[in-house]
């Protein structure tokens, strides 16, 4: 599903229009997005947790050449599906 399906999806269920649907999305993934950079998590009780986690450095390969080249650390966004999530798409 795209965003825009999602949107679609939202106004019609909601009964608004797309406009403030996509302004309803466009605010959700904004502020995920700004917990997220401080550092902190979204909880969203049944559906999951949005969260960010460390990955440490590390060694890779260039698949073109085999080359060893060395990866960098970095912060990574993590979404794990809640317990009705998880049930509902068994």
């Amino acid at each position: 599903m795209t965003r825009e399906e999602l949107v679609s999806r939202i106004a019609k269920d909601a009964k608004i229009t797309k406009v403030a649907a996509r302004a309803c999305v466009k605010s959700f993934i904004a502020n995920v997005t700004k917990t997220l950079k401080s550092g902190g998590r979204v909880t969203l009780v049944g559906f999951g947790t949005f969260k960010t986690s460390k990955r440490k450095a590390r060694m890779g390969r260039n698949p073109q050449t085999g080359k060893a080249l060395r990866i960098a650390a970095r912060t990574v966004a993590r979404f794990k599906a809640g317990s009705d999530l998880s049930k509902a798409v068994r």
